[in-house]
């Protein structure tokens, strides 16, 4: 039995799936929360700065894995045949010319600026201006497969940020490597940032990279923008390669480290949204849906459906991408779960400021009151608000609280609501909340289409997918689709592996592995169809809202 083990790589955490190449079998699984990360080191919310140390990574590496093939029959180590990760990105870090992240060498370890930039930071909001602006004069657009519009969550935006802000790292910076670019180099012993294998999905969504303009954009637009980008053109790439393809094997180090043979492949890296969708069976037609702290919309089409067109205000159209010989297309919402996180945080106030002062419990019996009111909060809601008819959704909000991805990226907005009173009641507004994150979902839909692509199935991936069945008829109901569910809660560390046993010879391509290793879909959302119909009158009221919330900037 030939195994593999796939790497997912989010925003809290890190996850290692131990699979059975030939039928998919989850063999065994383990998860590990970044440290320095779970205790809020190097962020900043109130500046929207976000930053994760390289040194987690490395950490959650070796325990996740080796925790995993601690669960597995004896023997099933020397099976491994490939291993691959996916991670979070646009997540951007400086390097030295080793390619080696500058928080790990000395005087850097505490920076912010030398770490890895989290997806999630938009501290380069000007910065992404300036790069559409110029794009919009210069004699090529760059942001042309892009959507047309960049983002301050995207690879050169962070890039120049640091560089004006950190002299000490503009001085020690030699290149520049996206988080999913790095774990293989890591693990297969690259030594020289020029040796890194740079992946397809991460440069050509978020970089700019296009084969019709040579690669990168040029190294005149780069210093035009600003001058503290001269030479990185030069010492980043000009290739990049799609996640099919092995980019090594472990080196001695790490096959000592996790247990594993040298002879073990790795895979290139990407997106945990592009390798989520190929684990959950991504198909022509069909728009993935990966739903958590964020999300991703993840489509392929074929180079004669797209043509030439350019799919306006999305996160890129990118051959290969997500499935060798196809187009993938991205779009996504910067907020998504995090939006119920957010408005928990508030109704938390009480507990976590006053509960917790009080003398009338002893300090044990406060602290499990507290964990167990707190962790019933959305449950609570979520029964109450699902009972509230449509007809009495008065209360209409944005979804962007966290600024907008798609369509056509605005990192500027801010969420908003309309329509309280003072018998606006915490589960309403919860309604509100949960309806505006669908609504946001359903203006990615009408781009789609109105650009001119087909959608005949919606898949669903995620804990919110699996856990939360009022969050997904309420999106079933607002997009007026039917809306599948992965079986699997680990599609993206799944599609991991699907990719691991493809790099590792096991299967010809991707599409194989998809078909032997899929879990298939767990249930089925169906639209009631007078909730869709009243669902495309409130519709009109948050485009309503937000093209105001847009204008008041």
């Amino acid at each position: 039995m030939k195994t593999v083990i796939g790497l997912d790589y989010g925003t809290d955490s890190a996850r290692a799936l131990v699979v059975n190449a030939e039928n998919g079998e989850i063999i065994a699984s383990a998860v590990k929360d970044y440290p320095r990360w779970a205790e809020g080191k190097y962020c900043n919310s109130a500046t929207n700065q976000y930053r994760q140390h390289p040194q987690d990574y490395i950490d959650v590496l070796e325990a996740t894995v080796k925790e995993a093939l601690a669960q597995c029959p004896s023997g099933t180590a020397e099976q491994v045949a490939g291993i691959a990760f996916d991670t979070t990105g646009s997540t951007p870090a400086f390097t030295d010319a080793t390619g080696t992240p500058l928080a790990l060498l000395p005087g850097f370890a505490d920076n912010p600026n030398a770490m890895f930039i989290l997806w999630k930071d938009h501290t380069a909001v000007s910065e992404a201006a300036e790069i559409n602006n110029l794009c919009k004069t210069w004699h090529t657009d760059y942001t042309a497969y892009e959507g047309g519009v960049y983002s301050s969550e995207w690879f050169w935006a962070k890039a120049l940020h640091v560089l004006r802000e950190d002299a000490a790292v503009r001085e020690k910076a030699f290149s520049i490597v996206e988080y999913c670019e790095w774990l293989p180099a890591l693990l297969t012993g690259v030594k020289t940032a020029k040796d890194i294998v740079r992946s397809r999905c991460a440069n050509g969504h978020k970089a700019m990279w296009h084969e019709s303009w040579g690669g990168l954009p040029g190294e005149d637009f780069l210093t035009t923008l600003d001058p503290l980008l001269k030479g990185f053109r030069d010492r980043l790439f000009d290739r990049t390669e799609t996640a099919d393809k092995p980019v090594g094997t472990l080196s001695a180090e790490w096959a000592s480290r996790l247990g594993l043979s040298t002879e073990v492949v790795v895979a290139g890296g990407a997106f945990d949204c592009h390798m989520g969708a190929v684990g959950a069976g991504i198909t022509p037609n069909t728009l993935v849906r990966i739903i958590g702290t964020s999300t991703c919309d993840v489509m392929v089409a074929s180079h004669d459906e797209i043509g030439g067109k350019l799919i306006k205000g999305i996160c890129g159209q990118v051959d290969g991408s997500v499935i060798s010989g196809m187009i993938g297309l991205e779009a996504g919402q910067s907020g998504f779960g995090d939006i119920y996180a957010w408005f928990k945080r508030i109704l938390e106030f009480p507990l976590k400021k006053i509960l917790a002062g009080t003398t009338l419990v002893d300090d044990a019996t406060k602290e499990r009151l507290i964990d167990e009111t707190c962790a019933a909060i959305i449950p609570a809601l979520s029964g109450e608000a699902e009972r509230i008819p449509v007809s009495e959704s008065a209360v209409i909000a944005t979804d962007w609280m966290n600024g907008r991805r798609t369509p056509d990226a605005n990192q500027l907005l801010k969420g908003s609501i309309d329509g309280l009173t003072l018998g606006s009641t915490a589960p309403l507004i919860f309604r509100a909340l949960v309806e505006a994150t669908a609504f946001g979902s359903r203006a990615i839909v009408e781009r789609f289409i109105s650009e001119g692509l087909c959608i005949d199935n919606v898949i669903g991936i995620g804990g919110i997918a699996l856990k939360s069945p009022f969050v997904m008829q309420t999106l079933s109901d607002v997009l007026d689709m039917p809306i599948k569910v992965c079986r699997t809660d680990q599609a993206c560390a799944l599609g991991a592996a699907m990719f691991a046993a493809t790099a590792a010879g096991i299967y010809a391509k991707i599409e194989d592995a998809q078909k032997a290793m899929s879990s298939g879909f767990a249930k089925e959302f169906t639209p009631n169809a007078e909730n869709a119909r009243r669902y495309r009158e409130l519709y009109e009221k948050y485009v309503k809202l937000g093209k105001f919330a847009e204008e008041s900037l």
